[in-house]
C-alpha cells in the first residue's frame, strides 16, 4: 500500500505543477537547497550552533501546519475511508506518502549536517549521525503530521479557533519583534539554559548520541526509534478519531434556537448576513483572532524593555492584518455568489453590505486597542497619530478588501465540502500569501497624505485622515461594485471551475499573460524577498529615527554613520516598492487587450 501512495502523490505533486504554480515551486526548492546548505556551513564552520539551527528546522515542521491554516494535506485520509485497512496500516502508508515530496528530501540534506559534525569525533560518531539524521527526519515528519491531525480535531468550535490563532498570531510576532524579548532575558548573559533546551528538544537528540559515548549514543537512538513508534501510533489514533467524526465543514455546532434573520431592505440584510458569517465561520474567526492577536502581542514585545512607543499602534497594526487575511473575501462564500447575481441589482448592495459589516466587525476593535495602548503607556504626544492613522487606514482597508476580492479572487471551496479540517479552505495558499502581502503595502499606502499632514501639523492630520479613509472606503466600493456588476458571471465561473490554463477551443491562453520565464522567475523572488528591504530594513528604521529610539539591533542603516542612514533607508524602501511594483505591473504589461485577444481567436483557423 505504501508505494500506491508515494506513486500517488508524486503523481499529484506532477499534475499540480502548472502554470505560476511551476515558478512557485522552483522558487521555495531552490531555498530550501540554499537553507539545508547553510545549515552543513555551520556545522563545519560554527559546530556550537548547529543544535540551534536544527530547532529551527524542527520549528519549521511543527509550526508550519498552522502557519498554514492546518497543513497542505495532498493525501487526505478521508480520501481512503471505504478501504478496508487498519488505521496503524493507513498511518503507515501515508507516513510513507509524506516522505514524497522535496521538502523531506531537502531537510534530509540539511541533516546530514550531523554526520559533518560527528566527523570531528571519529568514524562511529559519523556512522551515529548518518543513523541520527533519519530517525531525525521520521521524527519531525511524524510531529507535522500529529500536529496536522490534532489541529483538525481540535478545532471544533470558536473559542478552539480563537485559541490556535493566538498561538499562531504570537509565533509571527515573535518572529517580527522577538529580538525585544531576547534582549530583555538577556540571553547574552546567561544562555546556558538555552543551550539546555535546544539539546533536549528532538532535534538535538542526534548531537546528544554524537557527543556521548557509543553505548549511550546507541541508547539514544534507540529511545529516539521509541518515539518513533509512539508517534506513529499516536497518529494512527488521530487519524480514526478524524476519518470517524463527522465532518461539519467549519460550522460549530448551535446550541439552542436559531435566531431568527432580521428582514431589513438592500445592504443592511448583506451586512446582517456577512456579521452572521464573520461569528460563525471558523475560518474567518480564526484569521481575524490571528490579526488581533499578532497586533498586541507585537506591540507589547518593546514594552519587556520599558518602551511603550508602539503601543498606540496597536489599532492599525490590526487593521492591516485584518485586511491582509480578509483579502480573499468573496472566495469564503464559494459559489453562493449566484445568489447575488440572480437578483437583479443585488451586486452594489453586495459590496456595501460586505464593507458594512467588514468595519462593524474591525472598527470597534481596533479603536479599542489604540485608545488602550495609548492611554495605558501614557503617550500623549500620540494621540494625533493615532487619530488621523485609524480613520484613514480603517476606511482605505474597507475599499481595499472588496476591491481586491472581486479583482484578485482565488478559488476556495464551499464552506460545506471542506474536509476534516475545518481551517483548510482549500485555496492556493502561496497566492492568498502573495494577496495578503499586497493588502499589507497597499493599506498602510492610504495612510501617506495623513502622515505627511501629521509630520508637518499634528491636529491637522485628524481631518485629513477622516476625509481620505471616506474617500477611498466609497471610490474602492465603487470601482468593485462596477467590476462585479460587469465579471460577476466569470467571477462564479472562477469559483465553480478554478483557473482555466487554456481556451476549451484552439488552445490559446485566455487571460494569463505569457511572460518569459526569466521574468517569470523573477516575479516569484520579488514576493519572496521584497518584505525584507521594504519592512525590517526600511519602514522599521524609519520609526525608529521617528521615535527617537537609540537601539541598533539587527537594522543595516542604525549601524551607519549619523549622515548615511537617512540614505540607507530611503533606498531600502525604494528597493522594497520597486520589487513589489516589478512584481504586480509587469504581468498588466504583458497581457494582451481584449480587442486584441478577439482578433487572434478570429484569426485562429477552424479545426487547428
Amino acid at each position: 500500500m505504501a508505494h500506491v501512495l508515494i506513486r500517488m502523490r508524486w503523481t499529484l505533486l506532477r499534475n499540480s505543477l502548472r502554470g505560476e504554480r511551476v515558478y512557485g515551486f522552483a522558487t521555495g526548492v531552490v531555498v530550501g537547497v540554499v537553507l539545508a546548505a547553510g545549515t552543513i556551513v555551520v556545522a563545519v564552520l560554527w559546530p556550537s550552533a548547529l543544535p540551534v539551527t536544527l530547532a529551527v528546522w524542527l520549528m519549521g515542521w511543527v509550526f508550519g501546519p498552522i502557519f498554514t491554516g492546518g497543513g497542505n494535506e495532498t493525501l487526505r485520509p478521508e480520501y481512503f475511508t471505504m478501504i478496508p485497512v487498519t488505521p496503524r496500516r493507513m498511518a503507515a502508508g501515508l507516513l510513507a506518502g509524506a516522505f514524497a515530496g522535496p521538502a523531506p528530501l531537502i531537510s534530509l540534506v540539511a541533516f546530514l549536517s550531523m554526520a559533518v559534525y560527528g566527523w570531528r569525533h571519529g568514524f562511529v560518531a559519523t556512522l551515529v549521525g548518518l543513523v541520527a539524521a533519519a530517525l531525525t527526519l521520521i521524527t519531525m515528519v511524524l510531529l507535522s503530521r500529529i500536529v496536522v491531525a490534532a489541529f483538525g480535531l481540535f478545532i471544533r468550535s470558536r473559542v478552539a479557533a480563537v485559541a490556535a490563532a493566538v498561538v499562531t498570531g504570537t509565533l509571527l510576532a515573535l518572529a517580527g519583534n522577538g529580538w525585544a524579548l531576547v534582549v530583555a532575558l538577556g540571553a547574552a548573559q546567561e544562555p546556558t539554559w538555552a543551550e539546555l533546551l535546544v539539546r533536549l528538544l528532538p532535534s538535538g537528540w542526534g548531537i546528544a548520541a554524537i557527543e556521548a559515548s557509543w553505548p549511550v549514543g546507541l541508547g539514544i537512538l534507540a529511545a529516539n526509534g521509541l518515539v518513533v513508534a509512539l508517534l506513529w501510533m499516536a497518529w494512527a489514533a488521530l487519524l480514526d478519531r478524524r476519518v470517524a467524526s463527522a465532518a461539519r465543514g467549519g460550522v460549530p455546532a448551535r446550541r439552542g434556537r436559531p435566531r431568527p434573520f432580521p428582514m431589513v431592505p438592500g445592504a443592511r440584510a448583506v451586512a446582517a448576513k456577512e456579521l452572521r458569517a464573520w461569528s460563525r465561520d471558523l475560518t474567518r474567526i480564526h484569521l481575524l483572532a490571528v490579526a488581533f492577536s499578532y497586533a498586541v502581542v507585537f506591540v507589547l514585545l518593546p514594552v519587556s524593555l520599558g518602551w511603550w512607543g508602539m503601543a498606540p499602534f496597536a489599532g492599525v497594526i490590526a487593521i492591516v492584518m485584518a485586511a491582509g487575511v480578509s483579502a480573499n473575501l468573496y472566495a469564503t462564500d464559494g459559489t453562493a455568489l449566484w445568489l447575488t447575481l440572480m437578483t437583479p441589482g443585488a451586486e452594489r448592495k453586495d459590496v456595501h453590505g460586505r464593507q458594512l459589516a467588514w468595519l462593524l466587525t474591525v472598527g470597534p476593535a481596533a479603536v479599542l486597542l489604540s485608545v488602550a495602548g495609548t492611554a495605558a503607556g501614557g503617550q500623549a504626544w500620540a494621540w494625533p497619530w493615532v487619530l488621523s492613522l485609524l480613520p484613514a487606514t480603517l476606511g482605505g482597508a474597507a475599499g481595499l478588501v472588496v476591491l481586491i476580492a472581486v479583482t484578485s479572487l482565488i478559488p476556495a471551496t464551499d464552506p460545506h465540502k471542506r474536509g476534516g479540517n475545518p481551517l483548510s479552505t482549500g485555496a492556493d495558499e502561496s497566492a492568498e500569501t502573495g494577496l495578503a502581502w499586497l493588502m499589507l503595502i497597499a493599506v498602510p499606502t492610504t495612510a501617506l497624505p495623513a502622515t505627511a499632514v501629521v509630520l508637518i501639523q499634528p491636529w491637522a492630520g485628524v481631518p485629513v485622515g477622516v476625509a481620505t479613509g471616506a474617500l477611498c472606503a466609497w471610490w474602492f466600493g465603487r470601482i468593485a461594485c462596477k467590476r462585479l456588476e460587469s465579471n460577476g458571471t466569470e467571477l462564479l465561473n472562477l469559483m465553480k471551475h478554478g483557473s482555466a490554463p487554456s481556451r476549451a477551443a484552439g488552445g490559446d491562453k485566455a487571460s494569463a499573460p505569457d511572460l518569459p520565464r526569466a521574468h517569470k522567475i523573477a516575479i516569484a523572488l520579488c514576493y519572496s524577498i521584497a518584505w525584507l528591504p521594504l519592512f525590517p530594513q526600511g519602514l522599521v528604521p524609519l520609526l525608529f529615527k521617528v521615535l527617537g529610539v537609540t537601539d541598533r539591533v539587527w537594522f543595516l542603516a542604525l549601524h551607519l554613520p549619523e549622515g548615511w542612514q537617512w540614505p540607507m533607508i530611503i533606498f531600502m524602501i525604494s528597493l522594497g516598492l520597486l520589487m513589489y511594483g516589478y512584481a504586480i505591473l509587469l504581468p498588466m504589461r504583458y497581457q494582451p487587450a481584449e480587442g486584441e485577444q478577439q482578433d487572434r481567436s478570429v484569426r485562429q483557423p477552424a479545426g487547428t
